[in-house]
């Protein structure tokens, strides 16, 4: 994975910072999901594997795409074409849309919690962990109800973990110390 990201970050660094310097982040995020979806399907991935020219597998990739590709959109794709990195076109675009959320002061938090939280519990969690990572914070939340009591919030690098078996946890570590 740490290889692909390697071969991929320096293509998403590219685009997105065409993008920015044309003002043009929404359509450029566009054409690069509607492109992944075309690389991610079954039959266009067996061709990406194929030998194939790589004229020839760009004019292909790009006649599938159709018009929701640019001028400036076929002409990346057909960067990745002649460098072979069509396959890895997923990746590059995940990290464009890494790119666009921190330049946009944004952040996916992902809520766990025992049971479903109130409109208000919501709207708490989100105005506090706007304050602490100092960005707009978009919860994606789900249940867990094996956690019994509590939650565990993942954005980014930091985790929080509340949840009743945590809290056990770091008193027995804390107890044995």
């Amino acid at each position: 994975m740490s290889e692909l990201t390697t071969v991929a970050r320096p293509y998403a660094r590219a685009a997105f910072e065409f993008a920015v310097s044309n003002n043009n982040i929404e359509a450029w995020s566009t054409m690069m999901f509607f492109a992944t979806e075309v690389a991610q399907d079954a039959t266009m991935a067996k061709i990406l594997t194929r030998d194939k020219a790589p004229k020839e597998l760009a004019d292909l990739f790009i006649n599938v795409c159709g018009d929701q590709l640019d001028e400036n959109g076929q002409n990346f794709i057909k960067v990745l074409a002649e460098n072979g990195r069509l396959s890895v076109l997923p990746r590059i675009t995940q990290l464009f849309s890494d790119l666009e959320t921190e330049y946009k002061k944004e952040i996916d938090a992902d809520v766990v919690s025992a049971y479903a939280l109130s409109k208000v519990q919501l709207n708490e969690l989100s105005i506090s962990l706007e304050k602490r990572l100092a960005r707009k914070v978009n919860l994606n939340c789900s249940i867990d109800k094996s956690l019994i009591a509590g939650m565990v919030i993942t954005a980014g690098d930091l985790v929080i973990d509340s949840t009743a078996s945590g809290q056990l946890s770091r008193l027995s570590h804390t107890l044995q110390s």
